[in-house]
């Protein structure tokens, strides 16, 4: 959907509609997504294992902004949320394997807990296209 405030786009996720946000906005040059997980057709991917929920999570927020024309490349920011400090190192491994030669800047934060408690790490990626 185009609004006066750029492209908004949703991925038909469970929690979109319900709670009324877009999978990814794009306005200008600067396109955001809102936090991915490892939700897949409704269902928690990977349960137990963060790195692959950080390689589902990040797959799922780069195919949103390829649908707006960026790609990993044009990823400037990161954010991960975890919900265990003991998640981190393998987090951050996950992350690299995508962005280690981007290197975009990046958070990351251990938080009490997500939507679905399976869920061990959320992602939201911001990007710049020139």
């Amino acid at each position: 959907m185009t609004s006066p405030v750029g492209t908004r786009l949703g991925s038909g996720g469970p929690w979109e509609d319900r709670f009324g946000y877009s999978r990814v906005v794009r306005v200008g040059n600067l396109a955001i997504t809102a936090g991915c997980t490892s939700t897949v057709d409704g269902q928690v991917a990977h349960v137990g294992d963060a790195a692959a929920q950080t390689a589902q999570a990040l797959r799922i927020g780069l195919d949103a902004l390829a649908e707006v024309g960026a790609g990993p490349a044009n990823v400037i920011r990161t954010r991960m949320y975890v919900t265990d400090r003991r998640h981190a190192d393998e987090v951050g491994r996950a992350h690299n394997a995508v962005f280690g030669a981007v290197r975009p800047v990046a958070t990351m934060v251990v938080v009490a807990g997500l939507i679905d408690p399976e869920q061990l790490v959320e992602v939201e990626l911001e990007a710049y296209l020139s």
